[in-house]
């Protein structure tokens, strides 16, 4: 399927993925703005996940509103849904990202993931 320029696409960066509009073809890659967020990146180091032993251990900020992100066309397909508010998107998005931490075996990966989203929510929501 063939995306047009201005499109409202799901597209899926990193560990997140987001509802953004495709403002220019880039080869391999659309640059998509940021309209709201659907999941919220994930924690610490993407090439080690859920590991905190001898790892950098990321804090993972949501891409923001309005940003622009090169994303592999691969990453990216039609969105067809309403695009929902960005701030109400990420407070739902780190709601559940929380909801899911809380869910897992308690580990080190937890409290640290847990305390992070706990950081982030606050600057987010200020």
């Amino acid at each position: 399927m063939t995306l047009e320029m201005g499109s409202v696409v799901k597209a899926r960066y990193k560990t997140g993925t987001y509802v953004g509009s495709i403002k220019e073809e880039r080869g391999k890659f659309y640059l998509v703005e940021i309209l709201a967020v659907l999941k919220h990146p994930q924690q610490g180091d993407l090439h080690h996940p859920k590991e905190t032993e001898d790892v950098f251990f990321h804090e993972r900020r949501a891409l923001a509103q309005n940003e622009k992100a090169n994303i592999p066309k691969t990453a990216v397909s039609e969105y067809t849904n309403t695009v929902p508010e960005y701030s109400d998107s990420l407070r739902t998005a780190v709601q559940q990202l929380k909801h899911d931490l809380k869910e897992q075996p308690s580990s080190r990966y937890q409290e640290l993931a847990l305390a992070n989203v706990e950081t982030l929510e606050k600057d987010y929501f200020k």
